[in-house]
């Protein structure tokens, strides 16, 4: 089957509303596509299952399951030219800034500060949701934008009659577990990409992504017959720079339950903060929106490859939510006592440009 039979089949199956994912992992040129063969919303409630995960923030929340065994499945290479549709989207477009967001988004960081100054707790991550007029929307067009513009990213569309339409390029994996042997990632601090990778760190970002790292470190260990890390460094996603290490993992156990290791890492402090259930319980109180499946996870859930069973799973960052006459942008930052609020308000700001940039 080519890429174009592909399309075909997922825009057949947008209009008979059933269940899809399309997603492509970072640096590959192959594109995976499960097609749902019914309207069920399934539930991931055990490991005795295979198919590809969709998971909230909320972890009280349902995670949806397209399972493998109701689905049809294919994997095809794709060649590194994309051909899309130059007039799709291409519109003037206009924020829907709810009243006061700037002043709202300042304010919920100046809370933030106040309760980590009150140790409640270390870090807390902070976000927000913009909604852009954007008519006429063409999920698939914008999913090869994506898949263009982000190619060191986990680019994907999820679509749910029962849920709604998600696209996204997150840089973050969450888990990739092979047999008893995985491997994640602390990723923190934020700056633009000006062309250069080799730059300079603030004592905020470099605390910041200390915190991730120590907190997954300390976690993991006691499951872990042995656990490495490498030093932290510079890492492009798309139009942003982070600060990067890798953990990899090998667990005592040879038959673990991968949701128990789930439950562990996630949230991880990079989109919730430290202590977890303090800084969640905040940002559940405090943030007055529904984060839905942002800051959730996403991914393959025990797919048996060349005999044997792998789960590969990414932080589900760099998303929006897809309505015919609008795209809801989520975004956020981490909070630590260090933290200037005008400037998270601004580094928000440059996060939704990266996905204005494909939208328009």
């Amino acid at each position: 089957m080519n890429i174009d039979n592909v399309y075909a089949n997922l825009k057949k199956q947008l209009k008979d509303e059933l269940p899809f994912v399309i997603y492509r992992k970072a640096n590959t040129h192959e594109i995976d596509v499960f097609l749902q063969e019914d309207d069920e919303l399934y539930e991931y409630k055990n490991d005795a299952v295979s198919g590809f995960v969709f998971a909230p923030f909320n972890t009280l929340e349902k995670t949806v399951l397209i399972p493998m065994e109701k689905s049809t499945c294919y994997n095809v290479v794709i060649s590194s030219r994309i051909n899309i549709d130059k007039n799709k989207n291409v519109v003037k477009y206009d924020s829907i800034f709810e009243s006061g967001a700037k002043e709202n988004h300042i304010q919920l960081v100046k809370q933030g500060i106040d309760a980590i100054n009150a140790k409640h707790f270390k870090k807390v991550v902070l976000s927000r949701k913009e909604e852009v007029v954007c008519e006429n929307n063409d999920a698939l067009e914008i999913y090869k934008r994506l898949v263009i513009n982000y190619p060191k990213a986990f680019v994907y569309c999820w679509y749910h009659p029962k849920v709604g339409l998600w696209l996204g390029a997150t840089p973050e994996t969450l888990l990739h577990i092979k047999e008893n042997h995985f491997y994640t990632m602390a990723l923190a601090g934020t700056q633009p990409f000006l062309g250069e990778i080799d730059v300079e760190w603030g004592n905020k970002e470099v605390k910041e992504q200390k915190m991730v790292t120590d907190f997954i470190l300390d976690e993991l260990t006691p499951v872990s017959k042995t656990i490495e890390s490498s030093n932290a460094y510079t890492y492009q996603a798309g139009t942003l720079l982070h600060l990067r290490t890798d953990i990899k993992v090998v667990l005592e156990e040879e038959n673990f339950d991968v949701s128990k290791v789930i439950q562990i890492v996630h949230p991880t402090p990079a989109v919730c903060g430290l202590p977890k259930n303090e800084a969640k319980s905040f940002i559940l109180d405090y943030e007055g929106y529904d984060r839905k499946y942002y800051t959730g996870f996403l991914g393959e859930l025990n797919i048996s490859k060349n005999g044997k069973i792998e789960s590969n799973l990414f932080v589900n960052l760099r998303c929006m939510e897809l309505e015919s006459d609008k795209a809801i942008l989520y975004i956020g930052g981490g909070i630590t006592k260090d933290s200037d609020p005008e400037k998270e308000w601004e580094e928000t700001v440059k996060k939704t440009e990266t996905m204005k940039k494909v939208l328009f």
